[in-house]
């Protein structure tokens, strides 16, 4: 498993990062999402991902039994805030009062005395900017984050709390987008910003919540007990992806990722780790195969006629953000 540095701090992240998003605490039974982590630190993950309101905080529990036992030094945990965690006005958004006492419920569902990436997982529209920078700011001083991210904020968004951070000395470091091969909206105006004012991207969905991996096949239905079939498990998600146009696209990426000796799924978690500004890719799992399948893509380096090729076999399946001024991704050199 190769790292790679979170912005500009010296935290060392996994390429590849195990998230529970729908799965933990409500898809999976807690044994097979113990069985899940326990591969991903088998095969080198030290990076894990997760949020407040996943589950409605039960897959916080989850990940910290999962991680209880284990060499806290050699673990990288994030967690984010922002949406609700209970019934009352103050539990969501931004608000100090709901940082400050969201942080407390976070550590305590992980078992753990600090998380090392604390995020904002939206933008608050209704809280001063200020006020949210300095709950967290007062986070990191009280040692009970490390590093403060944000999760799909716009490029001017994240430029307005990155001047705060600096003003108060904390350090913002990354952004957690969905990011994939079919899904490129970032590319036009977070990633030159981010660039710019040193975050990486930690991005989620690398295989467009399974829409990369092959497995649906246009003119027919999805295969019983895939993710396009679980209501409760994030299938208003993926149909965007399943028109059967789309899905022929991808149908033309299997001839390359057997080229290259790569399953579909490790090619498309291959793709986004090609470029410099993604520190990690997280991935999330139901089976520990999937894990073990998935941490293949690490250190897979993609030339650039096979970028081409799998830009040419999507062609105009994929969705990009219009842009003013478009900015060249800049491979791994």
């Amino acid at each position: 498993m190769n790292h790679r540095h979170l912005g500009r701090s010296g935290l060392l992240v996994s390429e590849i990062s195990y998230g529970n998003w729908i799965t933990h605490g409500s898809q999976v039974e807690e044994e097979q999402a113990l069985a899940c982590v326990r591969a991903a630190l088998d095969n080198g993950i030290t990076t894990f991902d997760t949020a407040d309101v996943y589950a409605r905080t039960r897959a916080e529990s989850v990940l910290g039994r999962a991680l209880k036992g284990e060499r806290r030094q050699g673990l990288e945990i994030f967690t984010k805030v922002f949406w609700p965690t209970g019934p009352g006005p103050n539990d969501c958004g931004l608000g100090r009062k709901h940082i400050l006492e969201s942080i407390d419920g976070s550590l305590k569902r992980l078992q753990t005395d600090y998380v090392d990436l604390y995020q904002a997982h939206r933008f608050d529209h209704t809280t001063p900017l200020e006020e949210t920078m300095l709950a967290f700011a007062d986070v990191v001083r009280a040692g009970k984050a490390l590093y403060i991210g944000v999760s799909e904020w716009r490029a001017e968004e994240i430029r307005e709390a990155k001047a705060l951070a600096d003003e108060l000395h904390v350090p913002l470091v990354s952004n957690q987008p969905q990011y994939n091969m079919l899904w490129r909206v970032i590319e036009t105006e977070v990633v030159p910003a981010c660039e710019e004012l040193g975050l990486s991207q930690i991005v989620w969905s690398p295989i467009a919540q399974g829409a990369l991996t092959g497995k649906y096949k246009p003119g027919e239905q999805p295969p019983t007990g895939s993710r396009a079939t679980d209501e409760a498990g994030g299938a208003n998600m993926i149909r965007r992806w399943l028109e059967d146009d789309i899905l022929q696209r991808v149908q033309k990426l299997v001839p390359i990722a057997e080229g290259l000796g790569l399953s579909m799924a490790q090619l498309a978690v291959a793709w986004v780790l090609q470029y410099d500004n993604v520190a990690s890719a997280i991935v999330g799992a139901s089976r520990p195969e999937q894990v073990e399948d998935n941490v293949k893509a690490s250190g897979v380096r993609l030339e650039a006629d096979v970028l081409k090729q799998i830009d040419d076999a999507l062609g105009d399946a994929v969705e990009r953000e219009p842009a003013k001024t478009q900015s060249p991704r800049s491979p791994r050199g």
